[in-house]
């Protein structure tokens, strides 16, 4: 099974000093940063994933790419931009159109003349089909006398038209790249008849959309009844689903690759789960920054604290931290040193107060200690680690925090491979 890595343009830049927390003044954003195959001497993935609609953006969702890297893109070819021909070891590249970006227009705003266009103009090896997300799942709708809504059934019909002519298209044209039929539904019997008719139309590639927000059970479900009409040929890749612990399952239904940004994000985004390791999770220990947050700063305007109280306890936790890495100081006294700024961060506002939305207060004190006791990032092997030390496990800036995300990706790829019984030399 392999997992496909989507990018945001996530990259991390080697300039920076983590102690005076300062950057190369000439550093160029994605020419001298890092992506995380560049960071890792070891593969993290077996791919990466690129859409469409974080290219171009759509909407409300702006591009992530600049103007200039747009057409650096197209001109030097997605491998050349991403510099995944430096790597060691092969790196597979996935187009998809990011139809969660378009996921409330009537219509997908592609054709697959244009999509294709973007998958050949950027030399892919893989291209999926134009979809258009099915956001319900109810599997109720397929009982004897129910029925889905016209939109519902309208966006599966669509998204199988479109895929028929891509189809057609890609043959027509002798594109090479690998087509992937799309699958949108809304039950199990719904994408078994999606990924039927795309069989039908040639597809031995067949991606599964819309099932992010499913529960693990559905999931199963779904891909249980595919089983019944899915062919030995048929492969199939889970949008945006990564379940560690049903590898083994999926797999044995037919699954062959997925992709996922989950243990990127939930290294700033989860509100405990931050750091991973192959056994268990952890929290990051939260020092924000008192310039650059913006809550912090509201309640400094505001006077409910001083800037020059917050800015003393802030530096008393980063040194505390520090010291403790060293060995210098214990446990105790770098918990008393964090919980303190923890506590002046958490003042209320008059306005939260007058509101009555002021938050109780909830102390990280037994959490932090857990994480400080077992200091995992110590245990790690990985090149974040490695090189940063203390300063992965710190809530702070995107500097740390994308870094922490990295390495939560290197460590669901080694689960991946171990839940799967693979060893890393077997990876593809």
């Amino acid at each position: 099974m392999k997992f496909f890595f989507p990018d945001s343009q996530d990259l991390v830049d080697p300039s920076f000093d983590f102690e005076s927390e300062r950057r190369d003044d000439l550093r160029v954003r994605q020419r001298d940063d890092l992506y995380a195959h560049e960071v890792f001497r070891s593969r993290a993935y077996d791919g990466l994933l690129v859409s469409k609609g974080i290219v171009d953006g759509y909407g409300q969702v702006g591009s992530r790419y600049t103007i200039g890297q747009k057409h650096r893109l197209i001109r030097n070819g997605v491998k050349e931009f991403l510099r995944l021909e430096s790597v060691p070891y092969p790196l597979e590249v996935m187009g998809d159109c990011g139809a969660f970006t378009y996921v409330k227009e009537k219509e997908p705003p592609y054709t697959a003349d244009e999509v294709i266009n973007f998958y050949a103009d950027c030399r892919f090896d893989y291209g999926l089909s134009v979809d258009h997300v099915i956001l319900a799942y109810q599997p109720d709708w397929d009982k004897r006398g129910a029925k889905p809504p016209d939109d519902v059934k309208d966006r599966q019909a669509l998204t199988l038209s479109i895929a028929e002519e891509f189809w057609m298209r890609c043959k027509t044209r002798k594109e090479g790249f690998v087509p992937i039929g799309v699958a949108q539904g809304w039950s199990p019997k719904s994408y078994a008849h999606a990924v039927k008719e795309l069989q039908a139309m040639g597809y031995t590639y067949i991606a599964l959309g819309g099932m992010v927000p499913l529960k693990t059970a559905e999931i199963l479900a779904s891909l249980e009844k595919i089983a019944e009409v899915r062919k030995s040929k048929t492969r199939l890749h889970l949008l945006g689903v990564t379940r560690p612990d049903h590898m083994t399952e999926f797999s044995n239904l037919g699954v062959a690759s997925l992709d996922g940004t989950s243990p990127l994000r939930q290294a700033f985004k989860d509100a405990s789960d931050n750091y991973h390791t192959l056994s268990r999770t952890y929290s990051a220990i939260r020092i924000p920054q008192v310039e650059g947050n913006p809550k912090l700063q509201k309640k400094i305007s505001s006077g409910v604290i001083r800037q020059e109280t917050a800015r003393k306890l802030e530096k008393s936790a980063l040194a505390a931290m520090a010291a403790f890495d060293k060995g210098s100081l214990d446990i105790d006294a770098t918990v008393a040193a964090l919980i303190e700024y923890e506590e002046l961060c958490a003042e209320s506002t008059p306005m939260e107060k007058k509101a009555g939305s002021a938050k109780r207060r909830y102390s990280r004190a037994d959490v932090y200690r857990e994480v400080l006791s077992d200091r995992p990032w110590r245990k790690c092997g990985c090149e974040v680690c490695r090189s940063i030390g203390h300063h992965v496990i710190l809530f702070r800036g995107a500097e740390r925090n994308r870094r922490r995300g990295f390495h939560n990706v290197w460590v669901f790829y080694r689960r991946l491979r171990s839940e799967l019984g693979l060893g890393l030399e077997d990876a593809a």
